[in-house]
């Protein structure tokens, strides 16, 4: 029998290739990540995260390193 509390949360990323910046946002000169997950089917959670950098190069990496670690768990969860 299946375990029905079974988390199935979902990645979801849309993104723009003409857009460096996609995901990221400038607050007061500190770079922050946003990005939504789906925990359940019929819910989203918006999740906000600072990169604690003024530097958007580095804020970029630091994007580009939350988003893959959380895509690579999404694949993970759903094998």
């Amino acid at each position: 029998m299946k375990n029905i509390n079974q988390c199935h949360e979902k990645l979801a990323l849309r993104v723009n290739d003409s857009n460096l910046n996609h995901h990221l946002w400038n607050n007061n000169g500190t770079w922050w990540v946003h990005y939504t997950v789906y925990p359940t089917p019929v819910t989203a959670e918006r999740r906000r995260k600072s990169l604690k950098t003024k530097n958007i190069i580095v804020a970029r990496l630091r994007r580009d390193k939350i988003l893959h670690v959380n895509v690579a768990h999404a694949i993970q969860k759903a094998a």
